[in-house]
């Protein structure tokens, strides 16, 4: 299905004519009322506005949102149209309750968006759930603008059902960084550790991330999806708002990014998208993962900075 032509060390993954019948056959695509048992560690190939009436409410303890911004965008022959404000408020209001319903009680939620569009995100969030926190991720790359400012950033919206009771584990997300000046007392080092690799010291993470590199030809995770999110930064998520074995969510999920990241990390998952290929890439890539589970820029327990540890 790839025509384009790569070079030879591009490592974009794709699809052969041969693979496609067995790939296709893992996709769920009927049209009837699901139970947990259906959805868990699938692939849905459906439209979100008719997928999501059919699954059970309250079966995810952690949702990650990736929904189109307010741009023009195409996907795979699909076109989002970029619209008023008011008008992509209406469309958030046509799926986003539903997605809640499926949260549960003590369940948290994760919702990406731009500087465009991230007022209408927070809008939504607020009449349905309890926000905690804005992060705010460095994109590393971009097209240069000469009228205006290059959008180097984006946002994820960090919002939970009840405020009281939901769980997160900051220990699993602390962030490896170099030491630039050591400080030692006594002649130790301080608050840092040495190792045959340089000087480090771990990190409790805030709510700018700066260490994120978005896929590109030469990452065996990346496809032709045009928005697609890096593991590291699905991992950050997934690793501190759920426990091992618990269910992960994407009801907008393109290549897998979200199920592929649960699964490498021992949580079950499931996830909603239209396109049939973005689907069977989804697939490719859990099968991968069964024979490796390493997310780049994440090893040993801990997030290395960006450019010190290549996996």
């Amino acid at each position: 299905m790839d025509q384009k032509i790569r070079a030879g060390r591009n490592r974009t993954l794709t699809l052969s004519e041969e693979e496609i019948p067995a790939l296709e056959a893992k996709l769920v695509t009927q049209k009837a009322t699901f139970s947990i048992e259906q959805i868990i560690d699938k692939t849905l190939c459906g439209d979100i506005l008719e997928t999501l009436p059919l699954l059970p409410d309250s079966f995810a303890d952690l949702i990650i949102i990736d929904p189109p911004y307010n741009l023009t965008k195409n996907f795979n022959g699909k076109i989002f149209n970029a619209r008023s404000d008011e008008s992509y408020d209406e469309y958030l209001a046509t799926w986003f309750p539903q997605v809640c319903k499926k949260l549960k009680p003590n369940g948290s939620l994760y919702m990406c968006g731009d500087w465009k569009c991230t007022s209408s995100l927070q809008r939504a969030i607020e009449k349905e759930l309890t926000i905690l926190n804005r992060i705010t991720w460095q994109r590393e790359k971009g097209r240069g603008a000469k009228s205006n400012w290059k959008n180097g950033m984006e946002d994820i919206w960090y919002a939970v059902k009840n405020p009281d009771d939901y769980y997160f584990d900051v220990e699993a997300v602390k962030m490896k960084r170099k030491v630039i000046a050591p400080y030692k007392v006594d002649g130790k080092p301080k608050d840092w550790e040495e190792s045959e690799e340089g000087n480090f010291r771990l990190t409790y993470p805030s709510n700018f991330w700066d260490d994120i590199s978005i896929p590109f030809w030469s990452m065996p995770e990346n496809t032709d999806h045009p928005t697609q999110k890096p593991e590291k930064l699905y991992a950050k998520l997934i690793l501190a708002s759920s426990r091992p074995g618990d269910i992960i969510f994407d009801p907008f999920l393109g290549s897998g990014t979200a199920s592929v990241t649960a699964k490498k990390l021992g949580r079950h998952y499931c996830g909603i998208e239209m396109d049939k290929e973005y689907c069977m890439l989804a697939e490719k890539r859990l099968q991968l993962a069964d024979e490796d589970k390493s997310i780049q820029g994440y090893r040993d327990g801990v997030f290395w900075e960006r450019n010190t540890k290549s996996t």
